[in-house]
């Protein structure tokens, strides 16, 4: 409940920055480092196009680029795994282990669903909070996946690394679109 109410907090805050005909469209908490949160906050105006803008818990501003990239790395690179991980549909994935338990009931496959039920709760519902920690135990419920599915090779892990890619980009965009200046 805390971060809901941390959440609805930062929207006021936000909304202050927004310019006439602009909305905040998303608010993702994060934690690049212990202990230090900060708000990405996106913006869509009426043209459509997005501007971002990186709050302390106190609703100021971040202005400084490192920890924007900061920010914006963590926020990016959490998401991606949430979408990614167990194929990045959790809930047609247990339906298919379920359906092969029940038709095959191959050696191994409660061991499947436990992992499948595990992932699922690991990443859970919204709220929540990208950190760095949690990136490391959506990874690790996964492996774990994927080590019951018997596969060769990680997916999640060749998707990860391919997200430095698109983790720059969104920081450039971020620090092209910034709604302050930066330092």
């Amino acid at each position: 409940m805390a971060l809901t109410q941390d959440l609805r907090r930062i929207a006021e805050a936000a909304v202050r920055y927004a310019q006439p005909g602009e909305e905040v469209v998303g608010i993702v908490p994060t934690e690049p480092s212990s202990g230090a949160r900060s708000y990405l906050c996106a913006y869509s105006g009426e043209g459509g196009e997005t501007s971002w803008l990186v709050l302390e818990e106190d609703g100021n501003a971040v202005q400084d680029r490192a920890r924007i990239r900061e920010v914006v790395s963590i926020a990016a690179l959490v998401e991606l795994a949430e979408e990614t991980a167990g194929g990045g549909d959790l809930d047609e994935l247990r339906s298919q282990l379920v359906a092969l338990r029940l038709t095959e009931n191959p050696a191994g496959i409660e061991e499947a669903e436990e992992a499948g039920l595990a992932l699922e709760a690991v990443i859970g519902a919204a709220p929540r909070v990208a950190t760095p920690a949690r990136l490391d135990e959506i990874g690790a419920a996964t492996l774990r996946l994927e080590r019951a599915l018997g596969g060769q090779g990680s997916p999640f892990a060749v998707a990860m690394k391919q997200a430095t890619a698109t983790v720059e980009k969104l920081s450039r965009d971020v620090e092209a679109a910034y709604k302050v200046p930066l330092d």
